[in-house]
């Protein structure tokens, strides 16, 4: 089963940038989008509702900001908008969708902007969250989540993490949340399989033609709960795919091994 994740900064921008042709190609069993940034009555039909995809949207209550929207080939077992908190949920930030064997949390971090403005918030996001995970675990789910976390979390997670140390999305109180993330019982699926990788990000500015330079940083994830690391086959970063200035990341799961599990 292979899963994956893109901030797509715009869905209507990245349709006119071959998004759907690339789908056709890449053909993953779930997709999970963030910043979509749309009400689905604003979408075609043809994106609204794509071909061999069901597709669920959690939009913001505010047009042309934040969103999540998860496509998936299988008829999930349940789907949730949201996760209980309406200071949240009203930014569509959240869309669960229950598979057999885990629960898929497609999840768009807030970001703490550059003058820090929205810092506190998108703590308290990170802190809520994980205590809804915990409350998960705690019932014996396992736990499939993914998405633009807007944190990196290593200094090998990005590439100029002297120059970012004050920069909202390296701060050490925002790292710390990731440290709590893998302390309650997830797994950083591509730091697990590839612990030394060097010069992987997800993310790069559009300035300065940092992506051609490959000055980016690793903010976008697939987190699973350790139970399910048995099932994990691949996690790997798409920086082949172009559109967004975030880059689709993939996690592909063992089918046989999950039902095992």
């Amino acid at each position: 089963m292979k899963l994956v994740s893109w901030n797509v900064n715009g869905i209507r921008s990245i349709v006119r940038k071959g998004f759907l042709e690339w789908l056709e190609q890449a053909s993953p069993d779930v997709l999970c989008l963030q910043e979509t940034r749309v009400q689905p009555d604003q979408l075609t039909k043809h994106v609204r509702q794509p071909q061999d995809y069901q597709a669920y949207w959690h939009s913001a209550e505010r047009k042309g900001y934040s969103g999540v929207t998860t496509w998936s080939k299988p008829e999930p077992l349940d789907v949730q908008a949201g996760f209980g908190i309406d200071t949240f949920d009203t930014e569509g930030r959240v869309l669960i969708t229950t598979y057999p064997g885990f629960k898929l949390l497609n999840v768009y971090f807030p970001n703490g902007q550059r003058d820090l403005g929205r810092l506190e918030f998108k703590l308290q996001f990170y802190a809520d969250l994980l205590d809804f995970c915990d409350r998960l675990h705690a019932r014996g789910e396992r736990l499939v989540l993914c998405g633009d976390f807007n944190t990196a979390h290593r200094p090998v997670d990005l590439a100029r993490p002297n120059q970012n140390a004050k920069t909202s999305g390296f701060m050490p109180e925002e790292r710390a949340w990731i440290d709590q993330y893998l302390a309650h019982g997830f797994v950083d699926t591509f730091r697990a399989l590839y612990p030394d990788a060097e010069d992987r990000y997800t993310w790069w500015t559009y300035m300065r033609k940092a992506r051609e330079r490959n000055i980016g940083w690793r903010i976008d994830y697939f987190m699973v709960s350790d139970s399910l690391l048995p099932a994990v086959v691949e996690a790997d970063i798409l920086s082949h795919v172009m559109g967004s200035d975030h880059c689709p990341i993939s996690l592909t799961l063992d089918a046989d091994r999950l039902s095992r599990l």
